[in-house]
């Protein structure tokens, strides 16, 4: 990590106390609130300094437990109790099932098994790799997928380039590698673990409105997963069949791949136990609570307690990660005696966590101080607009936005201000937080937009010039794709009526 400060850091360093101090002094919002002012100056600050990364997200995120009791907006037992919730539970158990694939490397098997699937031709690899690191995404982390595929996607280019020449494996490279690297955002989408911005989005819409319908793990999948399938489908023909159509005589020898499965040998007794977890607790998830689909109903496992309610897809989460702690392992050759060992929760992003728990408190404050509800009340002229157009104005927003942004934090300071919108202008909530946040999934542009944008860049095998052409294009159609989507298939999903306001939001 380059541990000297950018100009931007500093910038926004100054920028956002300045800024968040003359709001705090000068600005009067409504005279009958006093905290409107505090409020909208931490938000000031927080914002300003999570999008010129001031200092570390996480750390930004810690602001609340320092400013809201200070300045009397949430006491500080209230503040506190945001930063741990059953969405982080959600999140901490599904990276530990994540951690186990990557230690007994599962994952690699998975991926390979996919990416031989699809045999030796140049544009049907580079699907097998695309299919493998957004299935893969769905469940572990995007960034933990790109760094487990590029190593595997670079055999198979070195090979490549001994065999033609640079010049003439160019464009397949890039296409791989793109490939890789947007697939990864792309997977994401599909499942509620699959990308932080997901997970905030279930929480916040709690915070906001306590009686809001729960949104499940099988209902996000109904409505993610056609998106995830649309993506693939549509980078993959833009990448090998119009920005870089490579030459067809490119054969490419698959046993790079068969002799990286042979290096991973039979699957280990850990690796099943690992790979029998991790698809109960898939299951679990998907079955928890009633699926509808269209007229038939399935009826969800948890009906079958006293009380379904009490459980939630943290619980499975959680429930199913102590698993891995209890098997032991039949190798003597590593060091730990179970499937994981208290090493592992060294590996966890605990910053993360702490980014999530700054967003929900920030959300939090937004509600109680009343600041949402004002923010809502001057937007209400945008009553007249259709949701159609508003839906789309958002997506492009938040697309480009977290370009520059990081997309868990862009989610944070948008969702609770969206929320606020839509009461006022009568139009369901869902309909423009859920759109924001697969929106945040869709940065293909620049390396500096997502982890495995920047890792692929790193590879040095796709100039920034190519990144930006390909990715300003699939930009354009993850608008189209997720606002159609979200009008088509999300209606259905979440009982959403465009014209009708639902009684949770009122």
């Amino acid at each position: 990590e380059n541990s000297s400060r950018t100009f931007t850091q500093n910038f926004g360093l100054v920028t956002g106390l300045v800024a968040s101090l003359l709001a705090y002094l000068f600005i009067e919002f409504d005279s009958s609130n006093t905290l409107l002012s505090p409020m909208a100056s931490i938000a000031i600050l927080m914002a300003v300094w999570w999008i010129t990364e001031a200092i570390p997200l996480a750390a930004t995120a810690l602001i609340p437990l320092a400013l809201f009791p200070t300045l009397g907006v949430l006491n500080g037992e209230e503040t506190a109790t945001s930063y741990i919730n059953s969405t982080i539970f959600l999140f901490l158990g599904g990276f530990l099932i994540a951690l186990a694939m990557e230690k007994w490397n599962l994952h690699k098997r998975i991926a390979l098994k996919i990416i031989r699937l699809f045999g030796g031709k140049p544009n049907y690899i580079i699907l097998g790799f695309m299919i493998a690191s957004a299935f893969l995404s769905m469940w572990i982390s995007n960034t933990a997928t790109a760094v487990m595929m590029l190593p595997i996607g670079l055999s198979i280019l070195i090979q490549l380039e001994e065999e033609f020449d640079v010049e003439r494996t160019h464009k397949f490279s890039v296409a791989l590698m793109l490939g890789i690297g947007y697939s990864c955002s792309i997977g994401g989408i599909a499942t509620i673990i699959g990308t932080p911005p997901n997970l905030s989005f279930t929480r916040i819409l709690k915070i906001v409105f306590p009686e809001a319908p729960e949104i499940s793990f099988g209902d996000w999948m109904m409505l993610g997963l056609p998106i995830t399938i649309i993506m693939l489908t549509v980078a993959w023909i833009m990448l090998t069949k119009i920005y870089f159509k490579f030459s067809k005589d490119l054969v490419i020898d698959t046993n790079i791949i068969k002799k990286e499965q042979k290096q991973i040998g039979r699957m280990q007794f850990e690796e099943k136990v690992v790979a029998f977890v991790f698809a109960i607790t898939a299951l679990l998830w998907v079955f928890r609570s009633d699926l509808q689909l269209g007229i038939t109903v399935i009826p969800g496992w948890s009906n079958l307690f006293g009380n379904p309610g009490y459980i939630n897809d943290g619980n499975i989460a959680i429930g199913m990660s102590i698993i891995l702690f209890v098997f032991p392992t039949r190798k003597s050759v590593i060091k730990s005696k179970t499937v994981l060992d208290g090493s592992v929760f060294k590996k966890v992003p605990w910053g993360i966590i702490l980014l999530f728990g700054g967003g929900f408190a920030l959300a939090k404050g937004f509600v109680s101080s009343g600041l949402s509800e004002y923010i809502g009340s001057s937007f209400a002229g945008l009553g007249n607009i259709s949701p159609i157009i508003l839906i789309i104005l958002v997506a492009l927003f938040i697309n480009f936005l977290t370009e520059l942004t990081s997309n868990t934090a862009t989610t944070e300071m948008i969702l609770p201000i969206l929320a606020s919108v839509s009461v006022a202008i009568g139009i369901n909530p869902l309909l423009l937080m859920i759109t924001a946040t697969l929106s945040a999934s869709m940065a293909f542009m620049l390396p500096v937009a997502t982890p495995p944008n920047a890792i692929i860049f790193g590879s040095q095998r796709v100039k920034i010039h190519e990144m930006v052409k390909a990715g300003f294009a699939l930009n354009i159609i993850g608008v189209i794709v997720v606002a159609a989507v979200v009008l088509v298939i999300g209606i259905l999903v979440f009982n959403i009526d465009l014209e009708i306001m639902p009684h949770w939001a009122k």
